[in-house]
């Protein structure tokens, strides 16, 4: 009798601002099978962002080419910007057993647990809007228009918070990572995601 465990899709949302990158980075160098999906964007990458590391970073003409061409899981417009999950990387990964971690937003997360239904989501949250907002302000890549857009549509994002399976504050990053670490651990162990093959003789 052999124990087989598949991987799993780990659906990772929270404000902009919030650290989602900062913490994926923690978890990507704690948990040896866990990979990571990087999206498509049509949004100008920031300091210190390399293509195909953060984003795939591409123009608007060709995003729309690879949507027609169904290249994604889904996609969505945020602030302005386009935003896809590519197909066959993330199915690649998984197939291969790896956990699989996807940032993204809450529409595009809806949109993948009605494709994955075993799929885990997690929401990271502030303790505050001011939090939030100082964060915003500290990161120095946003204007104040573009500030206040994040802002309101933060709390949009955070009033969906309670249709994810889990919801995490990032208060500190130490304990934000750790509090998903045990997430993944206890998502394994259920008895659903286990399946045994059994040979004769």
């Amino acid at each position: 009798m052999k124990k087989k465990f598949s991987g799993i899709l780990i659906v990772l949302s929270g404000p902009s601002g919030i650290g989602k990158g900062t913490v994926i980075k923690q978890l990507l160098k704690k948990i040896a099978n866990l990979k990571i999906s990087v999206s498509v964007t049509t949004r100008e990458p920031r300091d210190g962002e390399e293509n195909g590391k953060e984003y795939f970073f591409t123009d608007k003409q060709n995003f729309l080419t690879m949507v027609e061409n169904s290249e994604f899981l889904e996609y969505a417009e945020y602030c302005g910007n386009f935003y896809g999950t590519p197909k066959k990387k993330l199915l690649d990964m998984l197939n291969n057993g790896n956990d699989v971690i996807l940032e993204i937003d809450v529409e595009g997360a809806f949109q993948i647990k009605k494709i994955f239904s075993d799929a885990i989501s997690i929401f990271i949250a502030p303790i505050s809007e001011d939090t939030l907002k100082h964060r915003l302000l500290n990161r120095g890549s946003d204007n104040e228009t573009s500030i206040n857009e994040r802002i309101n549509r933060a709390k949009k994002e955070i009033e969906c918070a309670t249709d994810y399976d889990y919801l995490v504050e990032n208060v500190d990053l130490e304990k934000c990572v750790e509090d998903i670490s045990k997430i993944i651990e206890v998502e394994h162990m259920k008895t659903k995601r286990l399946s045994y093959i059994v040979k004769e003789g």
